[in-house]
Order: C-alpha cells, then structure tokens, then sequence
C-alpha cells in the first residue's frame, strides 16, 4: 500500500473528546465526494465499542441520513442504552454540520456455549488465481475520463479479486450472485475489535452493486443514482483479515427505487464468519431536456 494513503487502521480510529463522545475523520476512504458509508459505520462502531469492555460486538443495525462531508472530522454520540448480564446495547448518533448523517444500534454479547451449523462456503476460483484489485484497475484506467482517472488507480488499504468481474465502462445484464475475495495485510497489527471494525469497513464494497447486476449497469455508467440507506451485519467468528475472505452476495430484490442486497462473508478456511444485509437507492438519472 502506498504509504501517502491512509491505511484501515487510521480510516477507523477514533479520539475521544469526551466519556461518551468521540471524532473520526471524514475523508480518506472510497469516495471523494462524500464518506464512504462503510467508513462512517466502521467509525460508529468504533466509539460505541470504546464503551464497552467484557465481550464483542455480534450485529449492528444502521440507517444513512444524510450524505457525509469528507473535508470535515464527524462526531460521534455514544449512548449507553444497556448494560446487562448477558447482552450489551448502543446507540450512535454520527454528527457534522449540526445535523445527523448516521444513526447505529450495536448488540453486544459474552461467549457462550451453543449449538454450530452453518451453510458451506462456496467452491469459486481461489484468490491466487485472480488478478488483483489494482491491476484491473489500471488495465481499464485508459477508458476512464482523465477527471476521475487518478481516484480511480490510487492505491487501496486492501486487496479484492473479483471471481465473476464485469466491465465497469459497458456491462452486460448478468447473473446476480457476485463472489470477491477480500482482505487486508493491515490487519495482522489489529486487535480482535479492530478486525471487526475493518470488515465492517469492507463489507460495504460492492454490496450495492449487486442490485445492479442484472441490469446492465455500473456505477460508473453515471445513469444510476446510488445510495446505501441502510446496513445490517451479524458476526459469527472471530475475524482474521489479514486472510483471505470470501464474500458472497446476491441481490433478491430490485424495485420501486431500490435494491436489497445481501451477503455471507467466508474465512478461506470456511468458516461464516459474518452475515450482511443492506438496501440502497437505484434510481435512473433523467436525462436532462
């Protein structure tokens, strides 16, 4: 990774400003234009696992309000909604401008004994096999409009291999169910919480895409209005990023303005480590008359 780029490490750390009120950074991530919406939920995360001490986080539940403003740092309000023997609960509030861009509720519970089962992991093409990230990008880099060709090759604080890879540029109607491999070498300096916060960063990567599939778009078409309106996600493992990790997606509905995503992230070993669900807007772009 290119050392001028933030890593995942600084993209999701928090300072505390306050017992139950803490600063992220807004720009850095995915997007130029506004917070990667991964970023913002990583950072949510984040302050509200500061307030809690004895056990691991095991779903959240988010909802975008408004688009974030990378030029500026987001604060984040914890609220200590629940503390009790077994389960843990917070709320996060994420502010800029005077107004709420985010609202989380995160679970929390102590390890227990139970019974296992788990759907298997998929038998796709294996991550070495795949080109990387960056070398996809910089093969189609010559089609992208010289404004955007920069942000589009720029270095990323993770590695992802697309099993079924589209052409960004000029797709075709496909399949929906989408296979990457993803990870992050970051990862082996992160604590158990830490992990989580990254996969929480990545599990935003392609998920609303998936919805697209079928229709022949991108979001580089610029005839789609994307936006995440909200985002679940459930751990099951303990994470391990610095390994590769399977993510499994497919879109079951599309309609009236918006796409359900959902998706099953796989430790290469084939353990589900987390389970994700998010719907998003897909709106067509009007022409202008």
């Amino acid at each position: 990774m290119d050392d001028t780029q933030p890593g995942l490490l600084d993209l999701l750390g928090v300072e505390q400003l306050e017992l139950d009120l803490f600063r992220g950074i807004g720009g850095g991530g995915e997007t130029p234009n506004r917070i990667f919406g991964g970023q913002v939920i990583g950072q949510a995360l984040a302050a509200a696992c500061r307030t809690v001490s004895d056990r691991m986080c095991h779903s959240l539940h988010a909802y975008f309000i408004r688009p974030g403003d990378p030029s500026i740092p987001v604060i984040y309000e914890v609220d200590r909604a629940r503390d009790g023997g077994s389960f843990t609960t917070r709320r996060v509030v994420a502010i800029q401008h005077g107004k709420q861009i985010l609202n989380l509720s995160a679970s929390y519970h102590v390890a227990e004994e139970g019974w296992d089962y788990q759907h298997a992991m998929p038998d796709v093409a294996r991550p070495e096999t795949l080109p990387a990230l960056a070398e996809t990008r910089a093969e189609l880099a010559h089609r992208v409009h010289e404004d955007y060709r920069a942000e589009f090759i720029r270095p990323r604080p993770y590695d992802m291999r697309e099993v079924e890879p589209r052409d960004l540029l000029n797709p075709e109607p496909s399949d929906d169910l989408n296979h990457v491999w993803i990870r992050a070498e970051e990862a082996a300096e992160a604590d158990p919480v830490m992990q989580q916060l990254m996969l929480t960063y990545l599990s935003d990567l392609q998920l609303l895409g998936t919805s697209l599939r079928p229709h022949g778009l991108t979001w580089m078409r610029r005839n789609v209005m994307t936006a995440s309106l909200d985002h679940a996600m459930w751990f099951h493992a303990p994470v391990r990023l610095q390994d590769w990790h399977l993510y499994v997606m497919d879109a079951p509905f599309t309609g009236k303005g918006r796409g359900l995503n959902r998706g099953s992230i796989y430790h290469k070993d084939g353990t589900l480590v987390a389970t994700v669900m998010q719907e998003g807007l897909v709106r067509p772009v009007k022409k202008k008359t």
